[in-house]
């Protein structure tokens, strides 16, 4: 005998049987509906077709038994409503959903099976209408059936909030989901996962922080959540609690992409540890999880420019200008090396960042002045002045260093 489907298998459980739905009830001192509701059994006639269909139908032969029931000639509403559950059943395992759920539809709204059957009849119905995308009609059949069975399930309120979720109407989902988390024994995460949802599309993100601080503590082995806490506190300019949690997370080894490396050292440097950041950014360059390139190594050679180690600074700024070519990056290493005192060093990287072309040439040339001039190589100083001074952005500064530097070649009895 073949393993039948776990949705059809449990609903056969209940055709053959008159015992009623076990209930909890909060309504103690009214009968629910589903115990008021007796059970009944269905004509002569049709109860042979149906104890043969069911026969087959555990023999593995679905298609024969779907066949003997739709030959059933039915005689009443009652017995339209139960053999059309069970076609309905059938056709939901054999994935024919549409078809499925007519048949399960005439005997939902037939409102008249006995009360086990009609429960779990609503269920799959509605469970069906979900899975087929019809959201919107799918609510009502959920509470439909809480009705019935007066029972408040948490897991049919996650399956509503799923609904609600997908018509976007988040402050019914937010009902729904609290409600189910009010009924949970465990903590649930996906209940939990549709209030942040829920916050994060009505771009309420302080309360969805609440949520998440509430999420990481009850499933602390969840990379993701701490990520997500991380992101939101971001969100909120929270950038304190931002890089703490983030420096959390990648203590526990949670922090698996380049970007999320690339935020916490992005972080640590704003917060005062830039040369810490260089480590933990350049380690995982190493390691390949951050991939190198002129942009990673641009983004490292900040973070050794703002922990003031300039010869590294200038090192990869030069390298990610090899790379590309960039005439401000060789602009940035030689501005890095002459701030290091290192003008030897920064003069052929301003010679370099001119011959690539800079928007601003102006700018190299007035640095090659400084360069030349702390080395007292005051002819060159004077030609990189009078450079500078043709262009408009360095023109003031360039024609103070140009009487400058005229007094110091007289001084030193030097011809310019």
């Amino acid at each position: 005998m073949r393993k039948v489907n776990t949705i059809a298998s449990a609903l056969m459980l209940t055709l053959c049987s008159t015992s009623l739905l076990a209930v909890s009830t909060a309504q103690a001192a009214e009968k629910c509906p589903i115990e008021e509701r007796q059970s009944r059994a269905v004509g002569a006639s049709a109860g042979k077709k149906v104890q043969r269909a069911f026969e087959r139908y555990t023999e593995g032969q679905l298609d024969e038994a779907i066949e003997i029931l739709l030959e059933v000639n039915t005689k009443n509403d009652f017995d339209k409503a139960y053999i059309g559950r069970m076609i309905g059943s059938f056709y939901a395992e054999k994935g024919q959903m549409s078809t499925a759920i007519k048949y399960l539809k005439t005997a939902v709204d037939a409102d008249i099976l006995g009360g086990t059957d009609h429960a779990a009849t609503l269920r799959l119905y509605a469970d069906l209408l979900l899975q087929e995308k019809q959201f919107k009609e799918a609510i009502p059949y959920y509470y439909k059936w809480m009705d019935f069975t007066c029972k408040v399930d948490p897991i049919v309120y996650r399956r509503v909030g799923i609904a609600y979720s997908e018509l976007k109407q988040w402050d019914k989902v937010l009902e729904v989901a609290d409600k189910g988390l009010s009924l949970m024994e465990k903590p649930d995460k996906g209940l939990y996962q549709m209030k942040l949802t829920s916050y994060f599309n009505q771009k309420k993100y302080k309360e969805a922080v609440k949520v998440l601080e509430i999420m990481v503590p009850l499933f602390q082995d969840d990379k993701r959540l701490w990520v997500q806490l991380a992101q939101f506190y971001l969100m909120t300019e929270d950038y304190t609690k931002s890089l703490a949690t983030y420096d959390l997370a990648y203590k526990n080894g949670f922090l698996e992409t380049d970007g999320n490396i690339t935020r916490l050292a992005q972080l640590m440097s704003q917060n005062g540890a830039p040369y810490n950041a260089a480590k933990i950014y350049e380690k995982h360059m190493k390691s390949g999880l951050i991939k190198e390139s002129e942009k990673s190594i641009k983004i490292l050679a900040g973070f050794y420019h703002n922990a003031k180690e300039f010869k590294q600074a200038a090192k990869l700024y030069g390298q990610a200008a090899e790379l590309t070519g960039d005439a401000e990056l060789y602009l940035k290493q030689g501005k890095i090396l002459a701030i290091a005192e290192q003008p030897k060093a920064a003069i052929p990287v301003f010679e370099k960042a001119l011959a690539a072309g800079l928007d601003e040439p102006g700018d190299a040339e007035l640095e090659l002045t400084l360069a030349h001039l702390s080395l007292k190589q005051y002819k060159s100083a004077y030609k990189r002045a009078n450079r500078a001074a043709k262009h408009s952005k360095t023109k003031r500064s360039a024609n103070s260093y140009i009487s400058y530097i005229k007094e110091k070649a007289r001084i030193n009895n030097i011809t310019l």
